[in-house]
């Protein structure tokens, strides 16, 4: 078994109250709890908040919250990985083989996501990983803009065909597996034994922006019905 850790703080610059906002009739980071529930993963489900009213509907909604997080950890510039350690630490689980982090807006992951990466993070015996999926368009065919004019970020590349380019992935910003004796070590950064498990597109989406909890919406009523 090991401790899943929902990080969830009071503010957010472009969603206002994102992490209990409604969703499909529910505020959002009940899925991540319903999730972490079913999955039957974990010993214990710990809401990380700096909010009272977050805290109250993490333990409606069967999480504990056993501390309200400090307002020096709840800042634009605090690091997920920051919070996870202070959790750890806070609740004592530093025998456990390993944490998970669940963001309360992962409400596209499913059980079988978590059982897979589960898995894989022990037939490995990685310090993380990380979920990723594929970019729609490679980013080596970007572009920037200088004042009124475009330049391709990768010159080098401007004459390939798309299918012959690097394939690229990126983080999907859903749940994380960390092996805890990893993560506690000072100064943890993305080591050469970090893991990976590939999500299809379909179910990837990070709310940052109206737009993206939009999205979010469609994607899960479409991911509901099948």
């Amino acid at each position: 078994m090991t401790v899943c850790i929902i990080p969830a703080r009071k503010n957010s610059k472009r969603i206002k109250n994102k992490n209990t906002i409604n969703f499909n009739g529910k505020p959002i980071i009940y899925y991540a709890i319903d999730l972490a529930k079913k999955s039957n993963l974990f010993s214990k489900i710990v809401v990380s908040t700096d909010c009272k009213n977050i805290a109250k509907i993490s333990k409606k909604y069967g999480a504990e919250v056993p501390f309200l997080r400090s307002k020096k950890l709840s800042d634009d510039y605090t690091s997920s990985t920051d919070v996870i350690v202070d959790a750890i630490k806070k609740i004592a689980s530093f025998k456990e083989n390993y944490h998970c982090c669940i963001y309360p807006t992962s409400v596209l992951t499913t059980i079988n996501d978590l059982k897979k990466g589960y898995n894989k993070i022990r037939q490995t015996n990685a310090d993380c990983l990380i979920p990723v999926t594929d970019y729609n368009f490679s980013p080596y065919r970007s572009f920037e803009i200088k004042k009124k004019w475009l330049k391709y970020l990768y010159p080098q590349y401007m004459n390939r065909r798309s299918q012959d380019l690097p394939k690229l992935y990126h983080d999907i910003g859903s749940f994380y597996f960390f092996k805890t004796s990893s993560l506690m070590k000072k100064n943890f950064s993305i080591s050469k034994r970090t893991t990976f498990l590939k999500i299809s597109r379909l179910r990837t989406i990070d709310i940052n922006e109206y737009e993206d909890f939009e999205i979010a919406k469609m994607y899960f009523k479409n991911f509901k019905k099948k």
